[in-house]
């Protein structure tokens, strides 16, 4: 009679412990982590820069830190470069490390995504 409840259950264990492996997320063959300061000042900032990365050939994930003004980004070193991301930062209207913004997408932010003491 055990062996009759044992069996159910450690199938049903056996189910459950392929179906979470199955669920695991692989890791991207290339992925890598750059980080780059930026002039971002608030939330409206980070949803833009982040949604703006997303839509970069090859950039896995966009994460902006708004206190340290630091967005971190994982992309596929095969797919895009630290200069292109640098590069699409700055045409979002944010300076990225050593690159100023863009002039024409910095007019284009709302006021408060505006550098304070700004001589754009």
């Amino acid at each position: 009679m055990k062996v009759l409840f044992a069996l159910p259950l450690f199938t049903l264990l056996g189910l459950a412990t392929s179906a979470q492996a199955q669920t695991a997320p692989a890791k991207t063959p290339g992925a890598t982590t750059a980080q780059f300061k930026t002039s971002a000042v608030c939330d409206m900032c980070k949803a833009r820069l982040e949604k703006s990365l997303a839509y970069e050939k090859g950039v896995q994930s966009a994460v902006l830190d708004v206190p340290s003004q630091v967005l971190t980004v994982t992309y596929r070193s095969d797919k895009t470069t630290p200069d292109a991301l640098r590069t699409a930062v700055q045409k979002t209207g944010y300076d990225a490390d050593n690159l100023t913004a863009d002039a024409r997408a910095y007019s284009r932010l709302p006021d408060c995504c505006k550098k304070t003491n700004a001589v754009h």
